[in-house]
């Protein structure tokens, strides 16, 4: 069995778990590792049984697809680079900072036929996954993401940081173009926004209320959606899928009968589930699961609300 050279630019918190996986997958070779922390790629590499970079430029022409978990500032420029040498990429999200990046990025992979995967990991949680069979015609959805704080990944605000999770989920189930979206977000212990909503409204009449919020003192992860005779909830964290739909027999009293499934999906490494789907797409050259053209709509959406929420915070700032 041929084996897929793979590497990981940039081993920080979540990349180090990217070259553990990887390191395990009997049909990857990890050929390398690279951080600008050269200790810390060093350290990585030991504990992968595989080889340091201090520069991402020497690991390209030794691999045929890298994971990339740098800061998203850094996205780009990184991922423009790995195109140009013909190496398929798994880029963690938000895709990049700017449309313009995205676009970039997307024309490069097409004209060099590379594949470009975008890291919304929350695709590959079990529960997301068995929603699909259930899904009909969403008319209401519910969705909160509530973090406690770590100091981490606040080189972007809540909306990039958390809520372009949910934005990404309720485009695939949500078969219509967008016609309004209406926020609302402060920021309480950084710059930037900590905790927001946003009310999506779709051209077909679903409409999704999102909110997340990174200073809480617990972990809440769900999502509810109303449809027409059913109704679903899925808690991401522990990984359960809950159905309530009506039948079409009426009971005794002449009302509908209520069908209730609970389901408690197998445990999954989502990480590990995404590797090992974007490791198939490379050598099957299939298309991702969460495609360029998907993590740039997750991002348009995300721009649009962070747009309207600095707009609205800005007006405030003015009356005071």
């Amino acid at each position: 069995m041929k084996k897929i050279r793979v590497g990981v630019i940039g081993v920080g918190h979540l990349g180090k778990f990217h070259a553990a996986k990887y390191a395990a997958m009997d049909e990857v070779d990890l050929v390398g590792v690279a951080d600008i922390n050269r200790e810390l790629a060093a350290e990585v590499a030991g504990d992968c049984g595989t080889i340091p970079f201090a520069d991402y430029h020497q690991l390209l022409p030794q691999v045929e697809a890298v994971s990339i978990v740098v800061p998203t500032v850094h996205h780009h420029r990184v991922a423009m680079d790995c195109l140009e040498q013909g190496v398929d990429i798994l880029l963690e999200k938000p895709m990049t900072t700017t449309l313009a990046e995205a676009d970039e990025l997307i024309a490069k992979a097409a004209a060099r036929q590379c594949i470009l995967q975008v890291g919304h990991i929350e695709r590959y949680n079990p529960a997301v996954t068995a929603l699909g069979q259930y899904v009909t015609r969403p008319l209401f959805i519910e969705s909160h993401r509530i973090h406690m704080f770590k100091p981490r990944g606040l080189d972007v605000d809540v909306v990039l940081d958390l809520m372009i999770h949910d934005i990404d989920i309720i485009l695939s189930i949500v078969d219509s173009p967008i016609s309004s979206v209406h926020t609302v977000g402060v920021p309480v212990v950084t710059r930037s926004t900590d905790i927001a909503n946003a009310r999506i409204i779709f051209e077909n009449g679903c409409t999704a209320n999102i909110t997340v919020s990174r200073i809480s003192k617990e972990n809440i992860r769900r999502l509810r959606i109303f449809q027409p005779k059913s109704y679903l909830s899925v808690d991401y964290a522990k990984k359960t899928l809950m159905v309530i739909r009506l039948k079409d027999q009426l009971n005794e009293q002449g009302l509908p009968q209520e069908e209730v499934i609970h389901l408690a999906l197998p445990e999954q490494d989502a990480l590990e589930a995404e590797l090992r789907d974007f490791v198939k797409n490379v050598d099957e050259r299939s298309t991702p699961q969460v495609s360029g053209a998907q993590g740039r709509l997750a991002l348009q959406v995300a721009q649009e609300i962070m747009a309207q929420i600095e707009a609205n915070f800005r007006k405030y700032r003015e009356i005071l």
